[in-house]
């Protein structure tokens, strides 16, 4: 039997590279939104259109596990609650008050708060290197809230959307350990995918019609459709292929690393679009955050399991 074809390194590490983009576009194109569409109105819309484009290819799964999906009804309503609610809307709601490059910092931690979590909600255990790399990257967490100012720490004054991006990215770490909790073992990713995006937008209707009704519309303009559309193609689906596609041929330990660039490409697509400039204290962040979730996550040996396949489920679709 012919052996099946081996992928070209310089393929998969290019498609390493994108995947990795494509999860730090998020933030900045929420930020370059955050003044033009309100915030609920630009969650329900992303993914109301990224449902759409992937329930062509996850019906057949929609369609087989219609009954488990239906029993667990619970879970999901608060998957949609945690996932598309506070890790969605209320992170728009923060990049209307601070940087790109600061919530793609932030939320970059959302590894190491699983472990963290896991450990008080769930007994998991926690190694001491694991321990370690909590803390260090929490310190740089503080040093992006204070600016690296200490009379910020002393005074607790920090920037409400650093807050409301912190708020975020704690509910998507309990969303990463609440979807690990399917009942009859894990779901196939798309139809998970798929699921999670529906029940996120039935979550988000009432929300989106006090806000179009109480607030301030969407604009249906052609460039605010590009835009949203946009989110939800880069940010949400493509950002979603190209990471459970990276899995495949790298493994999920690897793959998982992705997360680390994100910042990098945020910053740099900050400073290219939106004209933010990195300061100080960003440098400072990634030189806490970035080690601190290598040292948390990162297998202690070559082919050892992640941690609990934390950045796995943490990146299929964060910010």
């Amino acid at each position: 039997m012919a052996s099946a074809p081996r992928s070209n390194p310089l393929s998969i590490y290019g498609l390493y590279l994108v995947g990795s983009a494509l999860l730090a576009s998020n933030p900045v194109l929420g930020r370059a939104l955050a003044h033009v569409v309100p915030p609920v109105g630009l969650t329900f819309w992303r993914w109301a259109l990224a449902f759409l484009i992937i329930l062509p290819f996850a019906l057949p799964g929609l369609l087989a596990h219609r009954h488990r999906l239906l029993a667990d009804w619970r879970r999901f309503l608060m998957l949609g609650v945690l996932g598309q609610g506070i890790s969605g809307a209320v992170v728009y709601y923060g990049l209307a008050h601070t940087s790109a490059t600061n919530a793609s910092l932030i939320y970059a931690t959302s590894p190491v708060m699983v472990l963290a979590i896991a450990a008080v909600w769930l007994g998991e255990a926690i190694r001491p290197r694991q321990a370690a790399g909590i803390l260090v990257a929490m310190a740089g967490v503080l040093v992006i809230l204070t600016r690296g100012d200490l009379d910020a720490l002393l005074h607790l004054s920090f920037n409400i959307g650093d807050l409301q991006v912190l708020a975020g990215a704690i509910s998507w770490s309990v969303f990463t350990i609440l979807l690990r909790q399917s009942r009859g073992g894990p779901l196939p990713v798309m139809t998970s995918f798929a699921a999670n995006a529906l029940v996120g937008v039935l979550v988000l209707t009432p929300f989106y019609a006090w806000e179009t009704l109480a607030v301030r519309p969407v604009p249906f303009t052609v460039h605010t459709m590009l835009s949203i559309g946009s989110v939800a193609l880069f940010a949400s689906v493509l950002a979603f292929i190209a990471y459970q596609r990276t899995i495949a041929l790298m493994g999920a330990a690897q793959a998982s690393t992705a997360l680390y660039l994100s910042p990098l490409w945020a910053a740099l697509g900050s400073w290219l679009l939106l004209g933010e400039g990195l300061e100080p204290f960003h440098l400072a962040g990634v030189a806490l955050v970035l080690p601190g979730v290598a040292l948390a996550t990162l297998p202690a040996r070559p082919g050892a399991p992640a941690p609990e396949a934390t950045a796995d489920r943490a990146c299929t679709d964060r910010i």
